[in-house]
């Protein structure tokens, strides 16, 4: 039922993008639509239309009265995996039909992002099964209350019973996912024995505390409080069904997964790096070109890190030393003594993590002001400030961005980790601001979103390097703007840009020159200056998610590239908020296609 509505609804929302019609008929069902649009229109509406848990992340089908799919998971089978990459195939083979001759500026860019999309796409198919789907940062056993949390929305008894047949449906996506796991098994690749140490303890932890206390019981606890439509006798007879569904379904399905990695553990290895797989290295290689958009090799990656770790550490160096701190030991001494003193922390109590997230707000309130001089384009979607879920986020990373809904009901979500407070210094609160929030991803992101005119699939396209060389990027941009004045501020930028550079040390020198974890673990420790508990987690990161952390400052540096570029040929013709608006206004892009961009753009401006 749910597929035959969601098809419904997929011909009803083309017919209202095209402008209704037997047109609109033939562009939803032909094999080749007249409009190249519609061809990557209705390919993302089919994904979506096929995949609940999207539907229910994107939310425009909600103010519509329409939620039938919140009520379903997706379809992690295998079989599923085949059934996409044909489907790749066929689209690329259609998109290839489009005569280049026939389309304007807009439609070319868009055939060029979509034919980058599928190639590399389908580059990675003998390699789909080279990574780790489950592990201590992401997966199935943490991603799943994650998602019930922050994106099923409960306002009616309708959405907690969908929130209820989810629950319901958990033990078959769990078995799914071991189908997968398996396959990978018989081809060698298991993950190293600290991820299966991970999430053993992750996921015992979850099932063995109380229903009351578990993530997926408390949230809807929560969501139900807060609706004004459900009576309390309501509420009570909706949180025992679901604390019935946790037991009965939702706690075998994490045992059947316990179960499988407890069978693991005694095998599993400690070499971490890609290239202890078969064919290892050329999956790394992939990866590589994939996250940065680029042909570097790991030996350059790996280089410029090194010089990048050099440039950035004397910078600290002579900050640190004017500001009266003894600079002759060294960097690792002398950024050891800026974290001990303990006027840069708040306090460890639950008050004091409160107070981190008020001040997180202020500081996007303040920035988000003054940026008038700087950007012509600014998102309409709002952005708030939350606490990355407690059960999560002794593994998560120091913060991360959620999207707003598309059609702005749901405001964009910097998600701050306050497990330790000693990894949030006062120093480098402004820059990871910056960076999560305004005017970077939710800047980026949420602007990409609100563009008209494009296809949907080039306001999410997925370029590493150019959404996260964006928000590295403004956080030199708020320097440079006086949004970061204080001293101490300035060392907390650069530290974050000096982590950034020693990522393209580390992730090449696991996954191609063969490092240690350990190894990785000290070098990281005695270049950036960050808590043991945020480099452990961070190493551990670059081992199941390879070249990913080498995207961002590779990014950040061809902008900056790219800006220096624009300004030496526009001269006094040159505008920051022009530069911006080329920067920001075809969503997300490759490294390559921007410089081209960036290009257009300076012969425009000289040409005016």
């Amino acid at each position: 039922m749910i597929k035959k509505t969601l098809k419904w609804i997929g011909k009803i929302f083309l017919v209202a993008l095209l402008l209704g019609g037997s047109f609109a008929a033939h562009e939803w069902y032909a094999e080749k639509p007249f409009m190249m649009r519609a061809l990557f229109d209705r390919t993302m509406l089919k994904m979506a239309f096929d995949s609940p848990e999207m539907l229910t992340s994107l939310g425009f089908l909600e103010s519509m009265g329409i939620k039938g799919h919140n009520a379903e998971l997706d379809d992690d089978s295998p079989e599923k995996g085949d059934e996409l990459f044909s489907d790749l195939k066929q689209i690329r083979k259609t998109l290839m039909s489009y005569d280049d001759e026939d389309l304007d500026e807009s439609q070319l860019l868009s055939k060029e992002i979509g034919m980058y999309l599928l190639d590399i796409g389908l580059e990675f198919e003998p390699f789909r099964y080279h990574n780790y789907p489950v592990n201590q940062l992401f997966g199935i056993q943490n991603g799943f209350p994650s998602f019930m949390d922050a994106q099923h929305q409960v306002e009616t008894a309708e959405d907690a019973e969908n929130y209820i047949s989810r629950l319901s449906k958990v033990k078959t996506k769990f078995e799914q996912n071991i189908e997968g796991l398996k396959i990978r098994q018989l081809q060698g690749i298991t993950p190293p024995k600290f991820v299966i140490d991970r999430v053993l303890k992750e996921m015992s932890d979850f099932v063995e505390q109380p229903v009351e206390e578990n993530i997926l019981y408390s949230s809807l606890k929560a969501k139900l409080e807060k609706s004004e439509d459900i009576s309390i006798a309501e509420q009570e007879r909706l949180l025992a069904l679901a604390s019935t569904e946790i037991k009965r379904t939702v706690h075998p399905a994490y045992k059947l997964l316990i179960n499988y990695f407890s069978a693991q553990a005694d095998g599993a290895t400690t070499d971490d790096g890609f290239w202890h797989l078969p064919n290892g290295e050329q999956a790394y290689n992939l990866a590589l070109q994939f996250f940065t958009t680029t042909d570097y090799t790991a030996e350059q990656i790996h280089s410029t890190g090194l010089a990048e770790v050099d440039r950035i550490q004397a910078e600290i160096m002579t900050i640190l030393s004017e500001q009266g701190y003894d600079t002759s030991e060294g960097f690792t001494v002398a950024i050891e003594a800026l974290k001990a003193d303990p006027k840069f922390y708040y306090p460890d109590t639950d008050e004091g993590r409160e107070q981190i997230l008020a001040d997180y707000q202020t500081i996007l309130d303040e920035i988000n002001l003054g940026l008038d001089e700087s950007f012509n384009v600014r998102p309409e979607a709002g952005m708030k400030v939350r606490r990355i879920p407690e059960f999560k986020e002794a593994t998560a990373p120091g913060a991360y961005y959620q999207q707003p809904s598309i059609d702005g009901s749901r405001p964009g979500m910097f998600f701050a980790n306050l497990y330790d407070i000693k990894a949030t210094p006062k120093y480098s609160m402004r820059t990871l601001a910056y960076h999560e929030g305004i005017p970077g991803h939710h800047f980026q992101i949420a602007i990409a979103m609100e563009l008209d005119g494009l296809p949907l699939f080039r306001k999410m396209s997925p370029f590493t390097a150019y959404t996260e060389g964006w928000a590295l990027y403004t956080e030199q941009l708020a320097w440079e703007l006086g949004f970061q004045d204080d001293p101490f501020d300035n060392i907390g930028r650069l530290q974050a840009e000096l982590f950034r550079g020693v990522r393209l040390v580390v992730d090449t020198g696991i996954h191609h020159s063969r490092w240690t974890r350990e190894k990785a673990i000290e070098y990281m420790l005695k270049n950036t200056g960050m808590a043991e508990s945020d480099v452990i987690s961070e190493i551990e990161r670059y081992i199941v998610m390879p070249a990913q952390a080498t995207s961002y400052k590779t990014g950040m540096m061809k902008i900056l590239e790219l800006r220096a570029r624009a300004s030496l040929a526009l001269g006094d013709k040159f505008d920051l908020k022009t530069f911006h608006d080329a920067v920001l206004k075809n969503g997300a892009v490759p490294l390559g296609i921007l410089e081209k961009l960036i290009d257009r753009y300076i012969e425009e401006e000289l040409n005016k």
